[in-house]
């Protein structure tokens, strides 16, 4: 049996990330019109290397796991970080071959890049853009910020530098996306066949995104418990009420699984374990609607302050809540599973 513990690498890691994320990271950036804090990804990307953890040192990277970059995506959830990891150091470097001279780049930060499928495909998705890379891709994450896109068509997967960018509206500002537009832009060939390329990198992004939804997850408990222990009503603390403490108790118990099926997702992908497409849509259909619990409960017992502007609440709950339909709903997963493990539906 493998174990999911943390280790003390990773641990460390943690504790580096953390206090920078602490930091840096000022959500009241979210309200400007350009949400996203390039000058932090930067040094998360290219000063610590954080972009490169799953990648081998030949091919410039850390030369560590998916387990290390989960770890990443913990924190950058527990702090809601605006910063394009998810698209460039998950979905696109997951979807390059190992000897790929992009990956090298996308490893050191000195390049940004994206998979150019609309942030809800989740399983064998049709490709809208054709192999003389002309046609258009929706709601595409991380799209405003990539200086490359990784474009599936039925010719080969292509790497592409020029396309007309859109944004689009979004519930989660922490996570921007974008309608892109091909019109017969030059591309290089990555691979004849994209789709294998194409559902690994979806089942890393979900195996990834379920670390982010366990992070916001714990920020909103430790929040919300830290809130339950200070705030005051009829001459004691709020946490003190039965039914205060059920509620917190309940998510606690909610949360410390969501973790176990989280660090197996991770190290199902670390390992390139056959279980992996399980592990992964076992996380996302558990963790989503966890995440979103934590941060609905995180709002409602914080009382008056939760639903304000000024308390960041609001934007772990969108983040939440757009998470859920990312790479996958909670029903799809669902019925991958079923198909998965052979149960009747």
């Amino acid at each position: 049996m493998t174990d999911l513990l943390y280790s003390a690498i990773e641990e460390e890691l943690r504790s580096s990330i953390r206090s920078l994320l602490s930091d840096r990271v000022d959500l009241s950036r979210l309200e400007t019109a350009d949400p996203v804090d390039l000058k932090l990804w930067r040094t998360l990307a290219a000063d610590l290397g954080f972009a490169g953890l799953p990648v081998p040192e030949s091919a410039g990277g850390a030369g560590a796991s998916w387990r290390e970059t989960a770890v990443v995506m913990e924190e950058l959830g527990r702090f809601a970080a605006p910063v394009p990891f998810l698209g460039s150091a998950v979905l696109a470097t997951a979807a390059l071959p190992a000897d790929d001279p992009l990956l090298p780049e996308l490893a050191a930060g000195t390049r940004t890049a994206t998979l150019a499928v609309p942030l809800s495909t989740w399983d064998s998705p049709q490709w809208t853009v054709s192999g003389d890379l002309v046609g258009s891709v929706t709601t595409v994450a991380d799209a405003l910020t990539a200086d490359v896109f990784l474009v599936p068509t039925d010719a080969g997967l292509f790497a592409v530098e020029g396309a007309a960018r859109t944004p689009v509206v979004s519930l989660d500002l922490t996570r921007p996306v974008a309608d892109l537009s091909f019109d017969g832009a030059p591309g290089r060939l990555v691979a004849a066949d994209a789709r294998p390329l194409v559902e690994r990198a979806l089942l890393a992004g979900a195996a990834m995104l379920a670390s982010e939804q366990l992070g916001i997850a714990e920020w909103c408990l430790t929040a919300t418990v830290q809130y339950a222990k200070t705030r005051r009503q009829f001459a004691r603390a709020i946490g003190s009420y039965q039914a205060v403490k059920h509620r917190l108790a309940d998510l606690w118990i909610a949360v410390t699984e969501a973790r176990a099926v989280a660090r197996y997702a991770a190290d199902c992908l670390a390992a390139d374990d056959p279980d992996l497409p399980v592990a992964a849509s076992l996380a996302q259909a558990f963790c989503s609607p966890v995440a979103v619990k934590a941060a609905e409960e995180c709002v409602q017992l914080h009382g008056g302050i939760g639903f304000t502007w000024e308390h960041p609440a609001h934007w772990y709950l969108k983040r939440a809540r757009a998470n859920a339909v990312a790479l996958g709903s909670v029903a799809q997963h669902r019925a991958r599973l079923a198909r998965l493990v052979n149960l009747p539906g």
